[in-house]
């Protein structure tokens, strides 16, 4: 079996130990860069370079209770309540980026010369503490959606050739359904003929502000109501302001209607 960095394989450390150690470093990672653009960075998850780093010593050591602590210090980092905090200013990149190097560097050193388990150790831990501070620092902050409020409602607004939404009448009111096939922002609604200003909402009331692809709201309406009147914005396309704008006869006036 070939050596990697003075270790054994087939003796110590297998492949397949090693790739999941791997594996549960890329997700830490992950996680890392995830939480940055939540302006969150590591406080107590900081402990998963030290927990994989029992994990590697494990099989080398030949002591099974490093193991035990190993993983009992993935779990506080994985699941303390405070692993990460809200970061009060852009972390700093380049001590992580010294940690990035100097982690390398001593791979590389141990390549060409060979060296001890705790050295390889000690690489692997500055050259993962170092990429977890690179993920948390040069992170990009994720655009927050902003609610659509009174200033879409009087705005000049569009009206679409191809309607982005569809509406079907129900006996409790009526069922506004997203067909453009890319989420739109929601401003409000309101009933045609009246001058209101109504957030849209699911069935069981939840406020949407985003109705995605498909997906399909409640309009209460009355039987007296004839219509409505839709204010969103859309995200498919660089567009205003836009109106969706349905009309029929109420249902209480439709044996009264007269054609001619």
């Amino acid at each position: 079996m070939p050596d990697w960095f003075g270790l054994t394989p087939g003796d110590q450390v297998t492949p397949q130990y090693a790739v999941a150690l791997a594996l549960i470093a890329g997700y830490w990672l992950w996680r890392v860069a995830r939480e940055a653009g939540r302006r969150l960075v590591p406080r107590v998850s900081w402990w998963t370079v030290p927990g994989l780093g029992l994990l590697w010593l494990t099989p080398v050591a030949d002591v099974p209770a490093l193991f035990g602590l190993g993983a009992a210090l993935l779990l506080l980092a994985e699941f303390w309540p405070g692993a990460f905090r809200p970061a009060r200013e852009r972390p700093a990149w380049a001590w992580p980026l010294v940690g990035v190097l100097t982690g390398l560097a001593l791979l590389a050193l141990d390549a060409a010369r060979g060296g001890t388990e705790a050295a390889v150790v000690v690489a692997l831990a500055a050259l993962l503490a170092g990429l977890g501070g690179l993920s948390a620092a040069l992170y990009r902050e994720r655009p927050r959606s902003r609610t659509l409020g009174l200033e879409v409602r009087f705005a000049p607004v569009q009206l679409p050739e191809w309607p982005d939404l569809s509406v079907t009448l129900t006996e409790r009111g009526a069922e506004l359904v997203n067909v453009s096939g890319k989420p739109l922002r929601l401003a409000g609604w309101s009933p045609s003929g009246m001058n209101a200003w109504l957030r849209v909402r699911t069935e069981a009331g939840t406020p949407l502000n985003t109705l995605h692809a498909g997906q399909a709201a409640f309009l209460p309406l009355n039987e007296r109501m004839g219509g409505v009147r839709v204010w969103y914005m859309p995200t498919h396309r660089r567009a205003g302001p836009c109106l969706f704008r349905a009309d029929w006869t109420p249902q209480a006036y439709a044996d009264q209607r007269v054609l001619n």
